[in-house]
């Protein structure tokens, strides 16, 4: 499923679009490779979502949506940011398992 980051509304197609550019950028067979994710707290409250990719030979790809920006970082094996996004729509943590779009 292909993902264009103007078109993500939910959960769901962030969670893909993210999925889908951290396995472009190290060639990786997304069915082969799951993603988890994590949500992040300021002072107690939700503030985004850290996503976590494993790949083969210990490779580790993140990206981190942060909420009061509405912006998607990614960064590849080394650590090093190689994309920042500025998402479209404005998303807003719900604090259960999921973001609303506003």
């Amino acid at each position: 499923m292909t993902v264009r980051e103007d078109a993500i509304s939910t959960l769901a197609e962030l969670r893909a679009f993210v999925h889908q550019t951290l396995c472009e950028k190290e060639n990786l067979v997304p069915e082969q490779f799951r993603m988890r994710e994590m949500e992040l707290r300021r002072c107690g409250q939700p503030c985004g979502i850290q996503f976590s990719l494993f790949g083969p030979r210990q490779v580790r790809l993140s990206a981190v949506w942060a909420a009061d920006k509405n912006q998607l970082y990614f960064y590849d094996a080394a650590g090093v940011r190689f994309q920042k996004l500025q998402l479209r729509l404005r998303f807003q943590l719900d604090g259960a398992d999921g973001i609303n779009a506003a």
